[in-house]
């Protein structure tokens, strides 16, 4: 049996307008110029702060106490609204069904913070039985630095041989390939096939019904 691991957003979920409606909100009640939605595709991927840091004008003069208050105001409307627009992308739980029908064990490696990450796979994804679900916690670093998925591999008793790590940015490449698994990037995802390609990826599929392919290929 292979192992799947997967990110969240942009790989299993269609997050994006939730994502930067949050973000524009925060933005727009301290007035500072909000962003187009399809910007947020190179904003996301390396964690909430960063994501709501970078989102800032490139001279505002905010110490970190002020830019720590902005991220924490985005998280907070985040967890009210992330629901509102976000969507499985199509072909997303009948593949998922399908690995977990053939004995794949399933687990969820996410940047976005742990209790959103939760809640969000419970929302969407409550009868699919994920062995693992984690997403950004205190002390731990985030993706793409190997040691979640290393802790969880080490958990779920899986090799790098029985790995395959599956995203759809670089940053989900390059964490498959400092914890020296198979990496699977998703071309329908937020960042596309070409990032994919240069970041290294060992597969790239377009379509979610691809996945259980993977399973013997890879």
């Amino acid at each position: 049996m292979k192992a799947f691991f997967f990110d969240l957003d942009g790989t299993l979920l269609d997050s994006l307008a939730d994502i930067g409606n949050a973000c524009n909100a925060i933005l727009e009640k301290h007035g500072y110029p909000t962003h187009p939605l399809p910007e947020y595709r190179h904003f996301v991927g390396n964690g909430f702060g960063k994501l709501v840091r970078d989102t800032l004008p490139a001279d505002a003069a905010l110490d970190d106490q002020t830019k720590a208050q902005l991220v924490e105001e985005a998280r907070q409307y985040y967890g009210l609204h992330m629901c509102d627009c976000t969507r499985p992308y199509d072909g997303v739980i009948p593949a998922l069904e399908e690995l977990s029908a053939a004995g794949h064990p399933l687990a969820i490696l996410s940047n976005k913070p742990e209790e959103h990450t939760l809640e969000i796979v419970q929302r969407y994804f409550s009868a699919i039985p994920f062995t693992l679900v984690r997403g950004a916690r205190k002390d731990v670093p985030l993706k793409p630095q190997p040691h979640a998925l290393l802790d969880m591999m080490k958990t779920m008793h899986t090799s790098a041989l029985q790995t395959l790590y599956v995203g759809d940015s670089d940053v989900d490449i390059l964490t498959a390939r400092n914890a020296g698994v198979i990496s699977v990037g998703v071309a329908w995802g937020f960042r596309g096939a070409d990032e994919l390609r240069q970041a290294g990826a060992h597969h790239i599929i377009d379509t979610p019904s691809q996945l259980p392919t993977l399973a013997e290929e890879a």
